[in-house]
C-alpha cells in the first residue's frame, strides 16, 4: 500500500467523509455528522484533500418545474419507457435488479468498490422494515432494467424524538414523528446503465422522486452524494433547483 484514504465505512457504498461545510442543521439519516475540528486533526497528521462529496438541498414542495416536465416529455417521446415501484414483497427480485444496474452506473467512479452479493443481502434486511412503495423506482427500457432511484424518509427525526433507544416511553413520540411529522428525506440513490445514459432516465427519476416526496409531505429533500467533478449529474440536480448545503471531505496520505 502507499497511500491511506478516508474515512470511509467500510467502503464508498456506505457512509463516507467528514462534514466540512453545513454544521448549521441537523444530521440527515445515513450521512456522516462529525464535528469541524476533525478536519483540524487530519490535516495536522498530514493528512490533505482528495475530493469532496456534495449534497443538494431541494425544495419538494415547490414542485418538479413545467420547463422540466417539457423536458422529461421530450426526451421520452416515442419510447418504450415505463416506470415501476417496489413493494416489500416484490423486494428479493428488486434486489438483484438493483445489484446489477448499482454495479455497472458506478463502476467509473471514483472509489468505486462493487458491492458483494453479502452486502446487498444485508442492505435488503435492513430495507425490508421501512419500505415503501413510494421509496424505490425502476425505470425499464425495452421492458428491460436500465436505472432506478432509492429514497428514504429521514428516519434521524423519530429517532431524536426516542432520545436515542425505544422504550415504552419513547415509543409513542417515536411512531407520532414517523407517520405524522416525517417531512424530509434523501435521495439515497439514482443510478443508470451506461448504456441507457443520454436518454432522460436520470430526469425522470428525478421528477418521480419529487412526486413522491410531494405524496408523503416532505418539504425539503437530500439528495446526496455526487462527487464534486461530477459536473454532468452536479448540473441536473442545479437546474432543477437544488443548492449544495453541505460538503464532506475525504482525506489522502501518502505513506
Amino acid at each position: 500500500m502507499d497511500s491511506a484514504i478516508g474515512p470511509v465505512n467500510p467502503s464508498t457504498n456506505e457512509t463516507c467523509g467528514m462534514l466540512a461545510e453545513g454544521f448549521d442543521g441537523p444530521p440527515m439519516v445515513m450521512m456522516p455528522y462529525t464535528p469541524p475540528y476533525y478536519l483540524e486533526l487530519a490535516e495536522a497528521a498530514g493528512f490533505a484533500k482528495a475530493k469532496d462529496l456534495l449534497a443538494f438541498r431541494v425544495d419538494v414542495a415547490h414542485g418538479f418545474g413545467e420547463r422540466f416536465e417539457k423536458i422529461v416529455q421530450r426526451l421520452t417521446r416515442g419510447k418504450d419507457i415505463k416506470v415501476r415501484h417496489v413493494d416489500a414483497g416484490g423486494l428479493d427480485k428488486a434486489i438483484a435488479e438493483v445489484k446489477e444496474i448499482y454495479n455497472s452506473a458506478w463502476e467509473k467512479n471514483w472509489g468505486f468498490v462493487p458491492m458483494s452479493d453479502a452486502e446487498f443481502n444485508d442492505m435488503a434486511a435492513a430495507m425490508k422494515p421501512v419500505l415503501k412503495p413510494e421509496y424505490l423506482y425502476f425505470a425499464d427500457v425495452d421492458g428491460k432494467p436500465a436505472a432506478f432511484v432509492l429514497l428514504l424518509p429521514d428516519l434521524n427525526i423519530p429517532l431524536k424524538a426516542a432520545h436515542g433507544s425505544l422504550t415504552p416511553l419513547t415509543l409513542l413520540p417515536f411512531l407520532y414523528r414517523l407517520y405524522f411529522k416525517m417531512r424530509a428525506g434523501r435521495m439515497l440513490t439514482l443510478g443508470v446503465k451506461k448504456e441507457f445514459r443520454g436518454r432522460g432516465l436520470e430526469m425522470l427519476l428525478i421528477k418521480k422522486g419529487f412526486e413522491a416526496g410531494q405524496k408523503m409531505k416532505w418539504v425539503y429533500g437530500e439528495m446526496s452524494w455526487t462527487l464534486e467533478d461530477n459536473t454532468q449529474i452536479n448540473g441536473v440536480i442545479e437546474a432543477i433547483g437544488g443548492r449544495v448545503y453541505r460538503k464532506y471531505r475525504v482525506y489522502e496520505k501518502k505513506i
